[in-house]
């Protein structure tokens, strides 16, 4: 049974935003109280937590697909809808984000770090938000957003200090057992770790963290044997721990072409040129183990490399191995630049950005509008409601995207498109239509709303209508 799991794809779908409501207040000698339709609730985010108490993705392997829930919708009597619940997912320290292109999106490391993988969408307004001086009795609301969604890739870099790197039965599991309070499978026989184990390690005032990488052979780079899968874990490391079975019994290999091997996967994997090397030969405690061990240290040393001979099972040359690797990780730990503070970066918009483009697609002969608020703006919009289609016009003639149309070339009868190819609203385009909106006078408005007129006034107005109606019959009477 699948116990670890260090790269899962992850469907996240943030909730719906709740519908405004269209309302008119209705009370007792209150027939027409004016809009009180409530906005709808606002649809719940998915997002990532780093947990360090979780150490794989094994439970979004098992269930792939997850959802916030959705904004409820508004009310009358001024009752705005609950908003989704945000849905909280704990990932372990070191996961990131990428997408289906394989484009980092975010990278998780330390406790409390936080990515919005799915916007929760807007909840639309009710009425009575929509009510103004000019629009006095809104007769539509606006609808809720979808919630966005998106498939993302998740993938687990250990965060270790030491990595423990070597051709598979080399003492790689051994000597983290001993070296920490890990406790991995140890056996006699190759890729028996079939996962990274990571340990603990206290030495004098460093306190520091130990992985070993399993199944590294010739090819790993390429994706023969376990390598490939996961030599990410050693990105993040300080420093690199060449283990080196010096009591193999395989007449085609010996230490050093096993620390050639090691190092050409690692050039050709990358990145990972930078990072000091210390050479560990293994299993000393066996005679044959500690002659091979004395003859192949000379050389190498001379290649510069640093090299302790210890034994796992013996415990041998432990406690040395362990101060020396607390030394280089201390001065990895003071060469790296001081975290700042959390920055707050702002890109302001140019002077001359619309917030919209129009482009005019040729093989379709169709005027295509993109940015963030025309879509909005349709999303939002009830195509049943006519007066919801009218205050959609006003909103895009505001926005100017009927100038634009214009100096594009558009003309009466060309095919407008709002939005991405795969979810578009495609109308036949009129000039007029933003001017047309206009002479339909206010939208919203009813002169039942108006205010009482003083009763002066009101008899002024009568006199007025009677003295009209009296010229009239005066003009049409011959005699």
């Amino acid at each position: 049974m699948t116990t670890f799991v260090d790269r899962v794809e992850l469907h996240a779908a943030a909730g719906n935003g709740g519908h405004g409501c269209a309302s008119v207040h209705r009370e007792k000698f209150k027939p027409l109280g004016g809009p009180d339709g409530g906005n709808g609730g606002r649809g719940g985010d998915v997002t990532l937590v780093v947990d360090q108490d979780i150490t794989t993705l094994l439970d979004y392997h098992h269930s792939p697909h997850r959802k916030a829930t959705n904004g409820q919708p508004g009310a009358g009597d001024n009752r705005s809808g609950k908003d989704g619940q945000d849905l909280i997912l704990p990932v372990p320290d070191g996961t990131v984000v990428l997408d289906k292109d394989g484009n980092v999106l975010a990278d998780l490391v330390g406790q409390g770090t936080t990515f919005v993988a799915g916007q929760g969408g807007r909840g639309g307004l009710g009425n009575a938000a929509l009510a103004s001086a000019r629009r006095k009795a809104p007769g539509f609301a606006l609808l809720g957003e979808p919630g966005e969604s998106r498939d993302i890739v998740l993938e687990l870099k250990t965060v270790a200090d030491v990595a423990l790197v070597g051709y598979p039965s080399a003492g790689k599991s051994s000597l983290i057992s001993v070296l920490s309070a890990a406790k991995p499978k140890i056996a006699d026989y190759p890729f028996t770790t079939l996962v990274p184990n990571l340990g603990v390690v206290t030495a004098g005032g460093t306190v520091y963290t130990i992985a070993d990488v399993p199944g590294l052979i010739p090819g790993a780079s390429q994706g023969k044997g376990l390598g490939l899968e996961f030599l990410r874990h050693v990105e993040r490391c300080s420093v690199l721990v060449h283990v080196l079975d010096t009591a193999t019994l395989e007449s085609d290999r010996d230490p050093v072409s096993d620390l050639d091997i090691i190092e050409e996967e690692l050039k050709q994997y990358g990145g990972l040129d930078d990072r000091p090397r210390i050479v560990v030969l293994n299993k000393i405690d066996i005679p044959d183990g500690q002659d091979l061990a004395d003859m192949i240290r000379p050389e190498l040393e001379e290649r510069g490399y640093r090299v302790f001979e210890v034994s796992a099972v013996a415990h041998i040359g432990l406690k040395e191995l362990s101060f020396a690797l607390a030394g280089v990780i201390a001065e990895a730990r003071a060469a790296k630049p001081v975290e700042e503070a959390t920055r707050i970066v702002i890109r302001p918009k140019a002077v001359d950005d619309a917030g919209f483009t129009v482009t005019l697609e040729e093989e379709d002969g169709i005027y295509r509008v993109r940015g963030e608020k025309p879509e909005r703006w349709v999303r939002q919009t009830d195509f049943n409601n006519d007066e919801a289609v009218g205050y959609l016009a006003d909103r895009l003639n505001r926005l100017g995207v009927e100038d634009e149309l214009m100096k594009a070339g558009a003309r009466a009868g060309d095919g407008v498109a709002i939005g991405a190819e795969d979810n578009a609203v495609v109308f036949d385009w009129e000039p007029t239509m933003a001017a047309g909106a206009e002479m339909l006078g206010r939208r919203g408005e009813d002169h039942r709303l108006e205010a009482p007129r003083p009763a002066a006034q009101r008899r002024r107005d009568r006199e007025a209508e009677h003295d009209e109606v009296q010229r009239e019959f005066d003009d049409f009477n011959p005699f």
